[in-house]
């Protein structure tokens, strides 16, 4: 039984994990960069060892570091968080050898699903709908060229290894496609290591929209409903709530039912999500599978009542899920605050937290590590915390987060609260129609002065 948790991430996820290792009785190892030495994870934590400079590449990406960390304080497990080293399939394996558990999917999981292009064979052999276009990674400007035209105009190019929106261009015809083909090679190759693509179809204003997944060791895998994460800037979500304002219980059904053959097609063990893109007609596309915790989870936990942390260490137990079946209730929006200046292109905002006070009250939850004082680095993502309100429907939720919002103060920095605010009584969203285009028609028509 794990005894001892290694968490090998830092921030608000950090404090997530500790919270819930310290209800299920499980003592915690902090380990934190130079930079995050009076970050509260390293305060709330059992123990802590410092593991490297500030920069991510010298300390969170240093797998070696972390291993030896483990293995100094006799760790049972190590829990990735989100980011950094969730989704590597080489650290994943290192813990495996090393006789550590680690909390969340196998090795091989994560490496047949990390590879976009293999994810999406393993899926489409499973009968899950992809989004037409290339078989695999195309290898030369003339074979992509080749898959655009197939897949048909316009069309996405995506790194296999990629994520976070980096690696990924549009093109609209042959001319555009060129010059696209080797921004997102190159790109890719700056970010990942691997310069690899390959082509989709791209589906014009589609909503986004992704299934929750928990899948334990003895078979068993159940999904807990959806979230939609429509509202991005730049391939970053920015809201995120359950349920889908825009799915009927017919496409909820069948949806659900394919996340969870994706899954299963996957082997797939510990908390996942399969993500869909699904366009105005309702009909919907596989584009890839998370294997890791989401930033987003907190809106699932909202409406079923089921702490996600704590079921991945269940499942790192050999527990067999206790439900076969989520329920949800109510809705819940979660807004990301981050860092950034929204009216001036989202230009990052580190620097010392002056005030910091947030919201509360019913129906409100804040996963957050900043606090007065609170010096935020340059070197890391630039979120800072979380918002997430629940409500009996969506328009009390959605209430209820404008006023959270209104109450949420922090000083000495900019965020992105000002910008949230504003969407959460825009026409569109409270209507429910928001695509992933909406954020460049919001900013069309709304006037920079409102974020600050």
């Amino acid at each position: 039984m794990i005894q001892k948790v290694l968490i090998a991430n830092r921030g608000e996820i950090a404090l997530r994990i500790i919270r819930a290792c310290r209800e299920l009785g499980i003592k915690t190892l902090a380990v934190y960069s130079e930079a995050d030495v009076q970050s509260l994870h390293v305060q709330l934590a059992d123990e802590a060892i410092c593991i490297g400079g500030p920069r991510g590449a010298d300390s969170y990406l240093k797998a070696d570091r972390i291993i030896a960390a483990a293995e100094v304080a006799d760790v049972d497990a190590i829990h990735p968080g989100y980011g950094f080293l969730s989704e590597n399939a080489r650290f994943a394996e290192q813990c495996e050898k090393c006789n550590i558990k680690f909390i969340g999917p196998k090795s091989k999981s994560i490496e047949m699903m990390g590879n976009k292009s293999v994810a999406k064979e393993t899926v489409r052999k499973a009968g899950v709908p992809i989004v037409p276009g290339s078989d695999g990674p195309v290898t030369s400007e003339a074979e992509a060229i080749k898959a655009a035209r197939k897949a048909g105009y316009p069309v996405i190019i995506k790194a296999v290894a990629g994520g976070g929106g980096r690696g990924m261009r549009i093109a609209h015809n042959d001319i555009s496609f060129a010059k696209e083909f080797h921004v997102a090679s190159s790109e890719a190759e700056k970010a990942f290591g691997n310069g690899a693509v390959y082509i989709e179809k791209f589906i014009e204003k589609p909503r986004h929209i992704e299934f929750q997944i928990l899948a334990d060791s003895h078979g068993h895998v159940i999904h807990l409903g959806e979230r939609d994460c429509s509202v991005q800037r730049r391939h970053q979500k920015l809201i995120e709530e359950s349920p889908s304002p825009f799915l009927t219980p017919s496409l909820r059904k069948a949806m659900g039912k394919a996340a969870v053959r994706a899954a299963e097609a996957a082997a797939y063990e510990n908390a996942g999500t399969i993500e869909f893109l699904v366009d105005a007609k309702g009909n919907f596309y596989f584009i890839e599978m998370n294997t890791r915790i989401q930033v987003e989870h907190p809106v699932t936990e909202e409406v079923t009542g089921i702490d996600l942390v704590k079921e991945q260490i269940r499942i790192a137990n050999g527990e067999k899920l206790g439900y076969s079946e989520a329920i949800q209730k109510g809705h819940a929006i979660e807004c990301r605050i981050n860092a950034e200046d929204p009216a001036r292109n989202f230009a990052p905002s580190p620097g010392t937290i002056g005030l910091y006070y947030a919201p509360g009250g019913l129906g409100v939850r804040v996963d957050s590590h900043a606090y007065s004082g609170y010096t935020i680095p340059p070197y890391y993502d630039s979120m800072i915390g979380k918002l997430i309100c629940f409500g009996k429907d969506r328009p009390t939720a959605l209430r209820r987060a404008h006023r959270a919002l209104s109450e949420f103060l922090v000083r000495g920095i900019k965020t992105t609260i000002p910008l949230h605010r504003a969407i959460m009584s825009d026409p569109i969203f409270m209507e429910g129609k928001a695509t992933t285009a909406y954020m460049e028609d919001f900013f069309a028509r709304t006037p920079p002065d409102v974020f600050v």
